[in-house]
């Protein structure tokens, strides 16, 4: 262990000594490798848990296990997680989004593999998640590790970590321009030629290393797809809204229902819970097994009942109505079979579930505009554009959207309804939801980095280590003769006022005593607390930078004292802020 750490203080210093556009490009190729190689092993071994499974059922009592599967695939995540990684690692898109503002772009180690077994267990038994979000977690953590590593500055981790990321979703998608879109607008990046160069790198490495090792098959190969017709553009402005609250629905239902389950305080008991109805749902609507990539390829080529499966209503299979109902159920419940998956043990993101509810959106779009004899539209068209609405919508991301679906089914002749109802959809869901469904958690505590600069930076500080502890304190039953012995002793103009329980009280401005400071007769008689004044305002120990800004300017004050449950801690000052805001925004630019 000793020599290792040796091996790797020397690798660092011999790299750093690369001047540092080159040194980048270098670590952004081996990240890219890395990514590339973890997209690729947890493709397999997804196919590979899924194929031991369910290769030998031959009779439909052996196809029962599909509803015992997924629970005993969340259990071993559960017990997994609670008892080897002993971390939550769940929502890691989310994750990734709060190490960049949060952690100085530092995921632990672990999570370049933890979220791949957990991941790759829960989905190959057919838990309802998708396996992008787990992806994009473990790239940015090996971009990130190797940043530590080296000990590179934070801006330098924080763009591996992108690279990382990148290189994760290129690769499992096979979609370099997707990758370099998705990292920055959903994880926010600077779009500069210092950020963008090695993103490129790592996105190509990426999709190299996928398409060597896999093949050039696309995710979703389509051959359904009929030409685009301009008359078609009302019925996909229409799709556009119809995603945008299915968007709206999937985010605040997703949470809605997440909340819920987690009232649920015994984690056996929850995942007995979820377990139970995650098994009844796929029992009763057969495409919720696992990512559902299948039946949405079958819709992709207006095979229809293909997608819906071996469903317990097959003597109704034929019947228009319900076709509707059924497809229907299947984007009603998406959320559910995904909520229970994700509450219950297993690990998994949102994203494939996001791709899966837009394909079934469009279909049922489709099908209802066909149905109702206004015009003939063509199906696996509207299930294509679907899941981009859907996906531009969900995570507020439209360009990641027509991008990625355009790379993934090669859906490049539709490239205008792909931007018409990615567009329409991301401007229906934000006139009611402003943050994706990544975003939305970290907006509500504040921890929430932007593409506003200003606002990144202020995210990013933090209050503990501005904090200012050398005020000399006094308590309220202190003589006046006290508190200028207390004077003569410190360097600082005001005095906290606290009690016995250091609960703070008020203030003493060496100005207010200045005209009587002097007068020796008044020492004995003048107590503290008839000097004191009420503060302008407290600050919280962990309260955010962009509220502690707003109390000094609606006070006007310099300096504010800081509290941790009523209790007196320190001061912050206005000047050590705004020097803190210097320093962050030089580290904060890449150029």
């Amino acid at each position: 262990m000793k020599r290792l750490s040796q091996l790797t203080a020397q690798l660092s210093f011999q790299l750093r000594r690369l001047p540092e556009r080159r040194l980048t490009l270098l670590l952004a190729l081996a990240v890219g490798v890395g990514s590339g190689l973890a997209a690729v092993l947890l493709k397999n071994a997804i196919h590979f848990i899924r194929w031991m499974l369910t290769n030998w059922f031959n009779t439909p009592a052996e196809s029962l296990l599909y509803i015992v599967y997924p629970g005993v695939g969340m259990l071993l995540s559960l017990l997994f997680v609670r008892y080897v990684v002993k971390a939550d690692i769940g929502h890691g898109i989310t994750k990734v989004l709060y190490a960049i503002s949060r952690k100085k772009a530092k995921i632990k180690g672990h999570n370049t593999w933890s979220s791949m077994v957990t991941s790759a267990v829960t989905i190959g038994f057919g838990g309802s998640v998708g396996a992008e979000a787990p992806i994009v977690y473990t790239g940015a953590a090996i971009g990130s590790k190797v940043g530590q590593v080296l000990h590179l500055k934070e801006r330098h981790i924080a763009l591996l970590l992108g690279c990382g990321a990148a290189g994760a979703i290129a690769g499992i998608f096979k979609a370099p321009l997707a990758g370099i879109v998705f990292t920055l607008e959903i994880l926010m990046f600077d779009l500069t030629m210092t950020s963008i160069l090695p993103l490129l790198v790592s996105s190509v490495t990426a999709t190299a290393v996928s398409f060597l090792l896999l093949g050039d098959v696309v995710q979703f190969p389509t051959g359904s797809i009929s030409l685009f017709s301009m008359a078609n553009i009302p019925y996909y402005i229409s799709l556009g809204v119809f995603c945008g609250f299915a968007s709206l629905y999937f985010t605040r239902g997703t949470l809605y229902v997440e909340s819920l389950l987690k009232r649920i305080e015994r984690p056996l008991q929850r995942w007995l819970c979820c377990a139970i109805g995650l098994g009844a749902l796929i029992f009763l609507f057969p495409p919720l097994y696992g990512e559902g990539y299948d039946s949405l390829s079958a819709l992709l080529n207006e095979n229809v009942a293909v997608a819906m499966g071996e469903t317990v209503f097959g003597s109704y299979r034929q019947e228009t109505w319900f076709v509707l109902l059924f497809f229907g159920g299947v984007l009603l419940l998406k959320i559910l079979s995904m909520s229970f998956t994700n509450s219950g043990g297993g690990v998994g993101g949102t994203f494939g579930p996001t791709l899966f509810m837009g394909g079934v959106a469009g279909f049922l779009v489709a099908r209802l505009i066909n149905l109702s004899g206004m015009a003939t539209v063509p199906e696996a068209n509207f299930a294509l554009v679907g899941m981009a609405g859907m996906m531009a919508g969900v995570m507020q991301a439209p360009l990641t959207a027509i991008f990625l679906i355009a790379e993934i089914t090669k859906g490049y002749d539709l490239l205008m309804p792909l931007m018409l109802a990615s567009a329409v959809s991301f401007v229906t869901v934000h006139g009611f939801e402003k943050h994706s469904i990544y975003t939305k958690r970290l907006a509500l505590r504040g921890d929430l980095i932007t593409h506003d600069k200003d606002k990144a930076v202020l995210t990013r500080l933090s209050i503990q280590p501005l904090i200012e502890t050398n005020f000399n304190a006094v308590l309220p039953e202190h003589t006046l003769g006290t508190l200028i012995k207390v004077v003569s002793r410190s360097h600082r103009n005001l005095f906290p006022v606290i009690d016995i329980r250091s609960h703070l009280l008020g203030v003493v401005l060496l100005d207010d005593i200045r005209p009587i400071m002097f007068d020796a007769g008044r020492y004995d008689s003048t107590f503290v607390r008839d000097l004191m004044q009420p503060v302008p305002a407290t600050v919280e120990e962990y309260e955010s930078m962009e509220s502690v800004l707003n109390k000094f300017e609606q006070t006007g004050a310099w300096n504010l004292p800081v509290v941790s449950d009523h209790k007196y801690i320190g001061f912050v000052s206005k000047s050590k802020i705004f020097n803190a805001y210097r320093q962050q925004l030089q580290e904060f630019s890449y150029e």
